[in-house]
């Protein structure tokens, strides 16, 4: 297991003083919100026509409402719960994990609340490896550009996920368009965000991320750019990933003795 550690305490830190408001369609994680909804719909798809077909025994529509039935899922920096929820009603088995007791008790609770089963936890991604079995997926949504080494962190999240399985990471392009949107945009003059969320020199080039995946035994299968529509208040799936992007990367099946 790692001696080393992905935590950086000040980032856990300024996301455990949130963790009250994670929840609040109108409070600091209403880009989280915003943004779900093409997260969720590209996890789907890309899960979906994963595990699908003669190969996986498995027929999985992505317009079926319960199309992840027996899939296990793991969600890395889960936060209280934003991605957990809709996945467990799509009818996976979840586990989000979030190093602040905070965040994961009020995940905790709105689970409770909302009638679902969603196995929490207070720990990190290399701490786990070992207490669970590996999963069918393994989720990275905006964490990279938050956690002290990103190579541990994807070789973390390699080790937790099976062979044949797929993880998913969305996160924010390092470039100058990136600094003026996702950082001067929208923390300093929009403020969707508390200022100090994203710290330009942690934020992760698809190349770098790319690297990481192929330095823990992952290949790159997918990727796309999310870009906001302000006419439409929306995101949305593009060719442009400049600022945000999504990238998906399979763990190869050994082959047979």
């Amino acid at each position: 297991m790692p001696t080393a550690t992905t935590i950086d305490r000040d980032e856990v830190a300024r996301f455990s003083a949130l963790a009250g408001k994670w929840w609040d369609p109108g409070g600091p994680m209403a880009p989280l919100h915003r943004l779900n909804p093409v997260r969720l719909g590209y996890i789907k798809a890309q899960i979906c026509a994963h595990f699908d077909g003669p190969e996986a025994g498995q027929h999985r529509d992505p317009r079926d409402g319960h199309a992840l039935e027996g899939l296990r899922i793991l969600d890395i920096g889960c936060g209280a719960g934003l991605v957990c929820e809709p996945l467990a009603r799509m009818g996976a088995g979840v586990t989000g994990i979030d190093p602040s007791d905070e965040n994961i008790a009020v995940a905790g609770h709105h689970a409770a609340e909302s009638g679902l089963s969603i196995d929490y936890r207070a720990t990190t991604a290399e701490a786990l490896i070992g207490e669970i079995e590996p999963c069918d997926v393994v989720l990275a949504l905006e964490v990279v550009e938050h956690v002290a080494d990103v190579r541990l962190f994807i070789e973390s999240a390699a080790a937790l996920v099976r062979p044949g399985g797929l993880v998913i990471a969305s996160t924010i392009n390092r470039t100058f368009k990136a600094l003026a949107f996702a950082i001067i945009g929208a923390e300093y003059v929009l403020r969707w965000l508390p200022r100090g969320t994203h710290s330009y020199d942690k934020l992760v080039t698809p190349a770098e991320l790319g690297g990481a995946f192929r330095a823990a035994g992952l290949t790159r299968r997918d990727e796309t750019g999310v870009v906001y529509v302000p006419i439409a208040d929306r995101w949305q799936l593009s060719d442009d990933a400049d600022v945000n992007y999504m990238m998906v990367a399979g763990k190869p099946v050994a082959p047979a003795a």
